[in-house]
């Protein structure tokens, strides 16, 4: 059994590089370029906030309450994480509310906190979206396209007029791909606005991770096949749709090596640069260009790769589970 750890990036652009003591220091930073250092800078270390659980998602920073919330999906629960308390249960149950036994995936894996506070959750047993209301009780936002129930949405993330884009691979069914109560025969990134649900594209046979742009003109989804494991950018059209897509970033070949890992949750900082989960570790892709100018991994020993489409690809190594 693989050991998924909840681990902090110490960013260190405006503050000391030296972490704060007291947690185990994970990983190390591979450099491709050295406009990296204004990323990262020189000394940063990764840190082990918590271990133990099978495997965590969904991580999201509650500012004003100033502690993490993340899913801890074969739990089917949401921890929290804070300085003062470390790792607490949050909420349970997360993604499944029934009460037969279900698959390995039970419990929430997305969080996005809206501005109002509220905690937005993609629910794999349930199959829903849901919204926990600052009251307490959850409402269904969607969980069915046309008269069809949803796979097991996976991760979303909010426009800022309110709309929700989320997508719906099937990894959180009880069975899986094959599930015998799986009902849509595709896998769909979507888009939620006004209480209509509209299929974005069907087009990627297993769409994850999905941020946008800092200005909204693109819309990055990752996909987590091992025969095809992409980043896509879509430009967002005026109505809220997609037009054609492109591949951002191509890592098929380091998958292809038994590096582990799949193209999976990402974010886009201020400055729209790609942080992204991938085949060893962090990928950090320079704004627009999909070049990579690097990232963290727990390598021992360093190769190059070519990407595809978009030239050279990170420098990493083998990844290990020790």
């Amino acid at each position: 059994m693989r050991l998924i750890i909840i681990v902090t990036l110490v960013l260190a652009a405006t503050a000391s590089a030296q972490p704060p003591k007291g947690y185990p220091i994970l990983g190390k930073v591979v450099r491709q370029n050295p406009k990296l250092d204004a990323l990262i800078e020189p000394g940063t270390q990764m840190e082990m906030l918590a271990s133990g659980f099978e495997w965590s998602e969904g991580p999201v920073w509650d500012r004003k309450g100033q502690f993490l919330l993340f899913s801890d999906i074969p739990n089917n629960a949401v921890m929290k994480w804070s300085r003062e308390k470390g790792v607490e249960l949050y909420l349970k149950p997360a993604g499944y509310t029934g009460v037969a036994l279900y698959g390995r995936e039970p419990g929430s894996n997305g969080l996005i906190l809206d501005p109002q506070g509220r905690l937005i959750s993609m629910e794999h047993g349930d199959r829903r979206v849901s919204r926990m209301e600052l009251s307490g009780g959850k409402v269904t936002l969607v969980d069915r396209y046309e008269g069809k129930r949803l796979n097991s949405p996976n991760d979303g993330v909010l426009k800022s007029n309110g709309d929700l884009y989320f997508t719906d691979p099937p990894y959180g069914l009880a069975k899986g791909p094959e599930d015998p109560s799986r009902e849509l025969d595709f896998c769909g990134v979507y888009r939620l606005a006004g209480g209509k649900l509209t299929l974005l594209t069907r087009e990627l046979t297993r769409p994850n991770g999905i941020a946008f742009s800092p200005d909204e003109k693109t819309l990055y989804v990752a996909q987590s096949d091992p025969q095809r494991a992409i980043w896509m950018a879509y430009p967002v059209l005026a109505d809220g749709g997609i037009g054609k897509g492109r591949v951002f970033a191509d890592v098929t070949a380091m998958v292809s090596d038994q590096l582990p890992g799949l193209p999976d949750g990402m974010k886009v900082d201020r400055e729209g640069n790609l942080w992204a989960t991938g085949p060893g570790g962090v990928h950090i892709f320079m704004r627009r260009t999909g070049r990579c100018w690097g990232g963290w991994t727990r390598a021992r020993r360093r190769r190059t790769w070519r990407g595809a489409t978009t030239g050279p690809r990170c420098i990493w190594g083998r990844a290990t589970d020790e």
